[in-house]
């Protein structure tokens, strides 16, 4: 049952957040999180007042039944509101759920080929432009922090930044080992192969989420490698940055600035850090859980893609669409995969609470 002091507690936190937006005397990393909260309190907002108005309503119609001339209409509108009662608690139930504070966060993704060789590597390419062209139909930006591509238009590592509020929580549930089954172009007798290609999602972090020493630091340049362009090959615009405490290692090599290059490897190692740091604080507390759907393991097999069938499948929630063509182009099928993600792990939620 939900508890009405807290749904004010909700209403007052949320007036207390506005005043300080527009006292003026915040600003900055500050502000920045103030506004956050107050985004994801007013979606609850109008649920709130909506059960409020309910259980009024159900008192009100309780009250007018000992007026006999009142009895008959009191008692229909009791028996629509006590109908409609347990839709609105469920709606507040899920809008109370404990909520990711990355949830609206940019992503970071990286997408690595995996046991397969070549294949392998087309088969990231495939995942990357599905996500590339997902991103766009969500009206997000792209920008490649570092790739290794292969001459057959795979990849056997690409790192890429998806820009937009709210994109870590929708994307968040990719991160696992993504299977392919399918005859490769590099096969000449029609077999089909099995490989894989990991991927891993992580929000992007600001400077207030992980603090970063410059004595922490090891910070190499070099000369770009491989594709790029003759350019990328004159000066030492490449970059590599070692974490010291961590031993996390960073590159890019992609832009022909240094500055911007160390910009971007210094975006993805805030957001690794950021990932360890929120990793150990789910290990650390009792309240907090790994759901089956987001498990966090990067090493689970969690979607297969089959083309003779036109299939796929994702094993955490033995959902199966038959539209491996439209998923892969980042269409509604995606969309469709990724709402039951969501919905799996609410009900999850949900069914652990109780």
């Amino acid at each position: 049952m939900i508890i009405e002091k807290k749904l004010k507690d909700i209403q007052t936190r949320a007036s207390e957040v506005e005043n300080m937006m527009n006292s003026g005397n915040v600003s900055g990393g500050e502000l920045t999180k103030l506004s956050k909260e107050y985004s994801r309190l007013s979606e609850v907002l109008p649920i709130i007042s909506e059960y409020f108005q309910i259980s009024q309503g159900i008192a009100d119609a309780k009250a007018m039944q000992t007026d006999p001339d009142l009895k008959d209409i009191a008692q229909e509108q009791l028996a629509e509101l006590k109908k409609i009662f347990p839709e609105i608690e469920e709606k507040l139930q899920l809008a109370l759920l404990p909520r990711d504070e990355a949830d609206d966060n940019s992503a970071i993704v990286e997408i690595r080929a995996g046991v397969g060789g070549e294949e392998s590597a087309l088969f990231a390419g495939d995942l990357y432009n599905q996500y590339k062209a997902y991103a766009l139909r969500q009206g997000w930006k792209i920008e490649v922090i570092e790739e290794n591509a292969t001459s057959l238009r795979g990849y056997k590592e690409i790192i890429f930044k998806i820009d937009g509020a709210g994109a870590y929580g929708r994307m968040k549930f990719e991160s696992g080992i993504h299977r392919v089954q399918r005859v490769p172009e590099t096969e000449a007798s029609g077999r089909i192969h099995t490989s894989a290609a990991s991927v891993a999602v992580m929000p992007e972090a600001e400077d207030i989420d992980v603090v970063i020493e410059d004595k922490d630091l090891r910070i190499d340049t070099y000369r770009s490698q491989g594709a790029g362009g003759q350019h990328v090959n004159k000066t030492d615009s490449a970059v590599r940055i070692t974490h010291l405490p961590t031993g996390i290692v960073v590159a890019c090599q992609n832009e022909r600035s240094q500055l911007k290059n160390k910009d971007f490897a210094m975006n993805v190692l805030r957001a690794k850090l950021y990932e360890k740091q929120r990793l150990e604080q789910v290990d650390s507390s009792n309240a907090s859980r790994r759901t089956m759907v987001g498990s966090g393991d990067r090493s689970e097999k969690i979607r297969t893609y089959n083309f003779p069938e036109q299939r796929v499948t994702d094993h955490r929630i033995k959902l199966t669409l038959y539209k491996l063509d439209d998923i892969l182009a980042g269409g509604i099928g995606l969309d469709e995969m990724i709402n039951a993600l969501i919905a799996a792990d609410q009900m999850e939620q949900l069914a652990n609470m109780k």
